[in-house]
């Protein structure tokens, strides 16, 4: 759902209106991108759940901290952090620019109770609790990947923040999941006149510029833009890995009458990566012995890449009644769109002469197009003297994904020497489809949901999704064929018993769907199961401050796992896996004292199979994530701080990963209101670590490294 600002420079005229110029540069971006969208249509990144309105009151780019005031998330229903019955993490700008966390996977890395998946430079996976995310959400709206992975390095640039809610969220949206979801809220148009500019150098010669433009068109500012650009390039602690990303954003807001808003974007991101990993390093040499490569370390050849293309247009129409009631409803066309040469290396080698190792080059071209209809009616009520809400929706979908490979005829052995220095030549790809796929998924929603006021401070939350999903077509020459019906119930409760802390719980239903292969090529069975939650939320210092201790249990059965490569047919398969994972969530966000905003979290869990034995052991029983920021009084404009992220240690079959920190730190001094110098340095300690060990393939995270800041806003 959308996101409502509530700005210092909102609330005075003390700036002039904006304008033209700055504006005419918006409507330019959106006249030249929304013909190329028509043409191919956007795919999203974000995934199903049931995120609603937004609404943040504080200062201009989140200048209240590393922590929202108020979220209201989860259900659509107004509710705040403390009146979800679920738990949620809000990661805002003023996070996002402090650390420099300009892409997805840096900054879900430190989200409290989630885990990245660095399977490959240019392929991740998520998880919290155990299990894998797949719902990414835009303001609200979205569908999982066909592929359920994020490819590229997907930019934060055009978001003003991001919502992470853990635990199941099958009540507004078209599937389940236990584990989270993440909501990317857009930045939008703003009524003043605001721009900023940043420039970036960083090791590895990291170059980033990015600028950011909003304001009216008009003197009573009811027609609004915004535009958003930046690009980024630099070679990279991999050998011959090097990034190209350029990233574009238009908004248009229309206010057609007091009580009704239109909204019109489209947005473009490019990768255009070289030296990319397909795969990454053997973790075993053939006598059971680990490996132990240098961090730069690569099996990549300079001529492997791999592009992706995020093109994506949305329209948004929304309306509020007299009576309290409010309807929305939101078009999103949206296509994810990948051309890459590719190198795959597999097996053990040979400690003494490096044989053993095979390789299997592939050209791949790949396409998905996303249709999404969503609209929402909600509003008060009472009944037996108290005011309660309702919320009822309906949204549909339509995915559209064709694949095709080419593999070379002759694939020769290779050696270990020959694979880490790149040596090895592109073979002549010669245009033959050795592999594709051509299917459609569709899926139709209805929901409704009731908060209850029971009493002064109890409410009770229920309502239930029934999800149609269907789906035909071809997978690598196997049916990718379901016909699915399934209704899950939601109740949560919430009881406030005292004036700053609540006692809740929530329990819902699992089914989503999936499309990834066993070793026979079978669509695996939908994954299902059951979450619940209950826990304690804390608001301090007049909601500046939040926390919350929270105890879960989920079961979930199909969940896919291995990541196994078959070298007779070319693919990854995976195998259903039942699994039940339990633990605790301990969270602390906001501002402590006066400059000092803080943002942690602590998870604990248990993973166990139908047998009791331990399963999913590349997951991190332990995690722990913190960001601070300190503002120093003694010089104005100074402010310092850092981040730390640490995990227990970690398996897959007899490949293992000690417990690690990385820590980073940051300062930053504002010259003047309109210009600040940054610089960030990144794994200080220099940790040498493995970046996953979900596959039976990894490589090492980065080294220390920094990045220093001119940003410039008016």
């Amino acid at each position: 759902m959308g996101i409502i600002l509530i700005e210092e420079d909102m609330l005075t005229t003390r700036r002039p209106l904006c304008r033209l110029a700055p504006c005419a540069l918006a409507t330019q971006l959106l006249c030249a991108a929304w013909p190329a969208q028509a043409e191919e249509p956007d795919q999203q990144l974000a995934q199903v759940s049931a995120f609603q309105k937004i609404e943040v009151t504080g200062h201009r780019n989140g200048d209240s901290g590393h922590a929202a005031r108020t979220a209201r998330s989860a259900t659509r229903l107004d509710l705040s952090l403390r009146e979800t019955p679920q738990s949620v993490s809000v990661l805002p700008r003023t996070l996002i620019e402090d650390l420099r966390l300009n892409s997805v996977q840096d900054l879900l890395q430190v989200a409290p109770g989630v885990n990245v998946e660095r399977v490959e430079t240019d392929r991740s996976y998520y998880t919290a609790r155990g299990f894998e995310i797949s719902n990414f959400q835009i303001d609200g709206t979205g569908l999982p990947f066909a592929t359920g992975d994020q490819l590229g390095d997907l930019d934060t640039v055009m978001y003003e923040r991001v919502e992470v809610l853990r635990g199941a969220n099958g009540l507004t949206s078209f599937t389940g999941n236990p584990s989270a979801t993440v909501n990317f809220v857009r930045k939008r148009p703003t009524r003043t006149l605001q721009a900023g500019v940043a420039a970036t150098l960083g090791s590895w010669n990291k170059r980033r510029l990015e600028a950011d433009v909003s304001g009216a068109f008009t003197a009573e500012g009811t027609l609004r833009g915004r535009v958003i650009v930046a690009g980024e390039r630099g070679d990279s602690y991999l050998d011959r890995y090097s990034r190209d990303k350029q990233v574009a954003a238009g908004l248009l807001e229309a206010q057609l009458q007091p009580d009704t808003l239109l909204t019109f974007g489209v947005s473009l991101q490019d990768n255009r990566p070289q030296g990319v990993m397909w795969g990454a390093l053997p973790m075993a040499y053939d006598d059971g012995t680990p490996t132990d490569y240098p961090r730069s370390a690569s099996t990549a050849p300079s001529w492997a890449y791999w592009d992706t293309r995020d093109r994506q247009a949305f329209a948004e129409l929304s309306h509020g009644f007299a009576n309290g009631w409010r309807a929305k409803a939101t078009l999103t066309r949206r296509t994810l769109s990948s051309d890459s040469e590719l190198f795959y290396v597999y097996g053990t080698p040979n400690r003494t002469t490096g044989a053993g190792l095979s390789q299997w080059p592939s050209k791949y071209w790949h396409t998905e197009r996303q249709t999404l209809a969503d609209f929402a009616l909600s509003g008060p009520f009472t009944l037996g003297g108290r005011k309660h809400e309702f919320v009822v929706g309906l949204n549909a979908s339509r995915s559209e994904n064709a694949l095709r490979s080419s593999d070379p005829a002759v694939v020769p052995p290779v050696s270990e020497r020959a694979v880490l220095d790149g040596s090895t030549p592109r073979p002549a790809f010669d245009g033959r489809v050795t592999g594709q796929a051509d299917f459609t998924d569709e899926r139709k929603s209805v929901f409704a949901v009731a908060r209850w006021s029971l009493a002064d401070g109890l409410a009770l939350i229920t309502g239930a999704n029934a999800t149609r999903a269907v789906s035909a077509g071809e997978q690598y020459r196997e049916p990718h064929n379901y016909r699915l019906n399934k209704t899950n119930p939601y109740v949560g409760a919430v009881w406030d018993f005292d004036a700053h802390h609540s006692l809740y719980a929530s329990h819902t239903g699992i089914f989503n769907p999936q499309g990834k292969l066993d070793q026979a090529g079978r669509v695996l069975p939908a994954i299902e199961g059951s979450s619940s939650e209950v826990g304690v939320k804390g608001e301090w210092l007049g909601g500046k401050l939040n926390g919350s201790v929270a105890v879960f249990r989920v079961k979930q059965d199909n969940t896919a796992d291995g990541g196994n490569f078959d070298p007779a047919t070319g693919r990854t398969y995976y195998v259903p896996t039942n699994a039940t994972s339990t633990g605790y969530e301990l969270e602390l966000a906001g501002e402590v004292l006066p400059g000092w905003s803080l943002s942690t979290g602590f998870t604990q869990l248990r993973l166990k199979g139908d047998d009791g034995q331990d399963v999913r052991t590349h997951v991190p029983r332990r995690t722990l994530r913190l960001a601070t920021s300190y503002k120093v009084p003694a010089l104005r404009g100074l402010k310092v701080g850092g981040a730390l992220k640490w995990q227990d240690d970690i398996r897959n079959g007899e490949v293992r990963q000690k417990a690690y920190a990385v820590a980073d730190l940051m300062a930053s001094y504002a010259f003047t209101p309109n210009l600040e110098l940054s610089a960030n340095l990144h794994n200080i300690g220099n940790t040498k670590a493995l970046t996953s060990l979900q596959w039976a393939q990894s490589y090492y995270i980065e080294p220390r490294n920094g990045s220093v800041t001119l940003h410039w806003k008016y």
